[in-house]
């Protein structure tokens, strides 16, 4: 696969360099220059296999020459040990449950793609990597747990202190080893600032082979893409449509996936980009124009963005044409009450569970399903991630996996910054 970087599209490398890279030298988010398109049959055929069958057939078709059939046989095989079950809730809806990785959120699919590609790049090589990524909740379980002990590779995970749930924060400070948390005194706007500052900074990349596993990095994104294929080609309901794609939006590398993956030819109807109090896109999407903030907390955290990264490679796949864009995807954005409202329904209608990202999406797709039009709904993290929440709104009703609730009592191990790249700088240079 060959890419180019937003930012000068005359600009091409390899995939193995973008993965290493992370970023283009420009700045710039990479994106392919070509991706394989195909007809409804191909889609068609597609139906019923499991997820693995189906991941595998795309980076089949996607890296055929980046990776030997024996490497993408392992690849696949080490990252999808889980499935992503399509759960009906009834009115032509349906929840496309993401959460039943080793860190249940939709992010262990991309993370542990990533690491497996990786390995197999090391195994080639012999390099020694060092991971950046900012997070503002998820991402940095994924990525802390898809690298934990990994040979030749540290990761540092910045996260915004006091800005991420508790059990969410256990999950990436508590490992140690090759795993090191910086815990940021300000925003997930200045943990991603900060990653980006360590990229450009000359001291630290002479010192460093720098990658990044945010959802900047192209690695990410090709995983992501298969759950769509995968959601698209399978349904609950008796006869096969097109679905509704209803994705709960932050940096928006999920629903940049999912056009990515429209762009090959998947059926779809249009996309859904939900999103809190932070609702920079769904604006853009209404009004023309795209201006970016500050981000604001709320209690669906990992949507916290105001200026979300992904937005430039959404622009790059229509060409900077918002009429062209507005026709695929719209926006919707709700408050906090509105989420809160929308968990406690759904509980007492259908019994079942869901975290604050997931009701944001559920809330996206009432209005397709209510027109009685398939609607999938992207539910991106499990509902005992945010026990306060889901316990203060349904007391009684939350089972928390063993998996986080061995974490209760085990000690996170960070080191505070400022957010100043010195401050960084000085850890990374230590």
């Amino acid at each position: 696969m060959k890419l180019y970087s937003t930012r000068d599209k005359s600009y091409r490398t390899d995939f193995r360099t973008a993965v290493r890279q992370g970023l283009a030298p420009d700045g710039g988010l990479f994106m392919p220059v070509e991706l394989p398109v195909f007809n409804r049959d191909f889609w068609k055929e597609l139906r019923g296999s499991t997820l693995r069958t189906k991941a595998r057939i795309f980076l089949g078709e996607t890296l055929e020459d980046d990776f030997n059939p024996e490497q993408l046989d392992r690849i696949t095989s080490r990252a999808f040990t889980f499935d992503a079950p399509l759960v009906p809730l009834g009115n032509h809806l349906e929840i496309l449950e993401l959460f039943h990785g080793p860190t249940l959120a939709f992010k262990d699919f991309g993370a542990r793609t990533m690491a497996a590609m990786l390995s197999e790049m090391a195994r080639e090589e012999g390099e020694k990597i060092t991971i950046l990524t900012a997070t503002s909740g998820d991402t940095g379980a994924a990525v802390a747990h898809g690298f934990f002990e990994a040979p030749g590779v540290d990761v540092f995970v910045f996260y915004p202190a006091g800005k991420v749930s508790g059990l969410q924060e256990k999950q990436f400070t508590t490992l140690g080893g090759n795993v090191h948390a910086l815990e940021v005194e300000g925003t997930f706007d200045d943990c991603q600032r900060l990653v980006k500052a360590c990229f450009a900074d000359p001291d630290i990349r002479d010192a460093r082979e720098l990658t990044t596993a945010n959802s900047i990095n192209i690695a990410r994104l090709l995983p992501q893409m298969v759950y769509y294929i995968h959601a698209a080609c399978d349904s609950n309901e008796k006869d096969w449509h097109p679905p509704v794609f209803s994705v709960p939006s932050g940096n928006f590398g999920n629903l940049t996936a999912g056009l990515m993956a429209r762009k090959m030819g998947m059926p779809f109807r249009f996309f859904v980009a939900a999103t809190n109090c932070n609702h920079v896109v769904p604006d853009y999407l209404e009004q023309g124009e795209y201006h970016p903030g500050k981000s604001v907390r709320t209690i669906s955290n990992a949507m916290d963005v105001g200026d979300p990264s992904n937005f430039d490679r959404m622009l790059d796949l229509y060409g900077s044409d918002h009429g062209a864009m507005a026709k695929d995807v719209t926006g919707a954005w709700y408050t906090d009450d509105q989420t809160r409202n929308a968990i406690v329904e759904v509980w007492n209608r259908h019994q079942y569970l869901m975290d604050p990202h997931t009701a944001v999406g559920y809330l996206g797709g009432q209005a397709s399903a209510q027109k009685s039009l398939r609607t999938v709904v992207l539910s991106t993290a499990h509902p005992s991630k945010f026990p306060e929440t889901i316990e203060e709104l349904l007391p009684g009703s939350l089972v928390i996996p063993e998996r986080l609730a061995r974490l209760a009592d085990r000690k996170k191990i960070t080191v505070k910054v400022r957010p100043e790249l010195q401050d960084v700088k000085a850890v990374l240079l230590s």
